[in-house]
């Protein structure tokens, strides 16, 4: 079994992939500028129609105050992931650099055996990186659904309080505005709950014996 460049650049690649959402809170690469767009032209509404009121829940949940710390605190958990898996990538690629400069001075049982020893370090931290990908995902997911628990009793509200008959979600593209519901929704929601404590949800398997690791709320 050899480990040259080509092993140390995977393990590499398969750190810095391990997270898309990462990836995509990052801020992108700036651009050319470009030429100044004309000013599009103010859309002009039909009159709001009685009864019937628009509602957008994933722009209240980024636009809402408990949102945004989801937003942030995520990207916290993120940042300390990639921190953990960074840190041991960097291990296995010096150790297979090691490995390779030392094989140049003639293979040994020893060497072989550290080589050996290097693979199984690497299966265990690719199965790592998909476990904390998974850890991040279920965060995440319960996170939400806490905001959309908060959420849905105050959209029901508003839409009693504004007397609507029926309720168009998210599937709208251009409305009236005075049907809109949506900022009422983010001011009950910011009145009601602004943070909650979470931490990243656990999914190691704790030894025979062992108590297993505290789970968030």
């Amino acid at each position: 079994m050899h480990f040259n460049k080509t092993f140390a650049v995977a393990a590499g690649a398969a750190a810095a992939l391990a997270f898309a959402s990462a990836v995509a809170a990052q801020t992108p690469p700036a651009r050319p500028a470009a030429a100044p767009l004309a000013a599009a032209p103010a859309i002009k509404h039909g009159p709001a129609l009685p009864g019937v009121c628009t509602y957008n829940g994933d722009q209240a949940v980024q636009a809402s105050e408990v949102g945004k710390y989801v937003a942030a605190r995520m990207q916290q958990i993120i940042t300390e992931v990639n921190a953990e898996l960074t840190t041991e990538d960097t291990a296995i690629k010096n150790e297979a650099k090691a490995i390779d400069t030392a094989r140049a001075a003639g293979p040994t049982d020893a060497l072989e055996a550290r080589a050996a020893n290097l693979q199984v370090r690497f299966n265990a931290f690719k199965r790592k990186q998909q476990l904390r990908q998974a850890e991040v995902q279920q965060t995440e997911r319960k996170a939400l659904l806490r905001v959309l628990q908060e959420l849905d009793p105050i959209a029901v509200g508003v839409y009693q309080a504004r007397n609507c008959s029926l309720l168009i979600g998210d599937g709208v593209l251009l409305g009236n505005p005075a049907m809109d519901i949506t900022p009422q929704v983010v001011t009950g929601l910011n009145a009601k709950i602004k943070t909650f404590t979470f931490n990243r949800e656990r999914m190691d398997t704790p030894p025979a014996g062992a108590p297993a690791a505290p789970r968030a709320n």
